[in-house]
């Protein structure tokens, strides 16, 4: 047996092994998973695959290409019978790559496949849920039992938690509103009545990782996240 027929062997039973690990993560993960099994499933996939790619430029690409000039002379027949076997040389290996090619493909494929479970585990997708919320113009605004909150209930420097009435369950709409002396607010021209009587409301979910904001420092006017300050 050649050395390339012998490589070429053993590319296929790396990859064969690929796709053989990569639909068995899938079904592994289609039965509820295991953690340590799909790891160990994963690294077989991926070392098959890498090892194969390995072989095949080390062994099955040419090193190096050598032409020299030739004139015309006619071939003997020793000549001819070697290009007819080198011809079918050519062609034995042509289909040893187009396996190669299919096996690789396939491999691939299942690894794929094996990551669709994965990503329908995320949930469904948000569409516009993370653009939109339940505040509307004119929407009162009430504390967790429901009571509206008036101007003055909350003390200057101070913050309650508020919701849209109605919908007190909404956490995408939860908010917190902070009372800061007027004097010290500077609104845009022509929205002063925006924050009346210094009270400010802002959204309570903090942008970087979602948690609720519920610390006001009110020297500096800063509001902080507590998880990560």
């Amino acid at each position: 047996m050649s050395d390339e027929r012998r490589i070429s062997r053993l590319m296929a039973g790396l990859l064969l092994m690929s796709v053989a690990a990569g639909l068995g993560l899938l079904v592994l993960y289609a039965l509820g998973g295991q953690v340590q099994l799909e790891g160990g499933l994963l690294f077989v996939a991926l070392t098959g695959i890498g090892f194969a790619l390995i072989l095949w430029g080390k062994y099955l690409f040419p090193p190096e290409i050598v032409t020299e000039p030739r004139g015309e002379h006619p071939s003997s027949p020793g000549e001819q019978r070697g290009a007819e076997q080198a011809y079918l040389e050519g062609e034995a290996q042509i289909s040893r790559r187009s396996l190669l090619v299919r096996l690789m493909l396939g491999a691939f494929g299942a690894l794929g496949l094996a990551a669709i479970f994965p990503i329908r585990s995320l949930g469904p997708s948000p569409g516009k849920a993370l653009f939109e919320t339940a505040w509307t113009r004119g929407t009162r605004l009430v504390d967790e039992t429901g009571q509206p909150i008036r101007l003055d209930d909350v003390g200057l420097d101070g913050v309650v938690t508020v919701f849209p009435e109605g919908l007190a369950d909404r956490a995408d709409s939860t908010a917190i509103l902070v009372r800061v002396p007027p004097k010290e607010l500077t609104l845009p021209e022509g929205r002063n009545q925006d924050a009346p009587d210094g009270n400010v409301c802002y959204s309570k979910l903090c942008t970087h990782a979602g948690c609720p904001v519920g610390l006001y420092l009110a020297e500096t006017h800063e509001l902080q996240c507590p998880c990560h300050f």
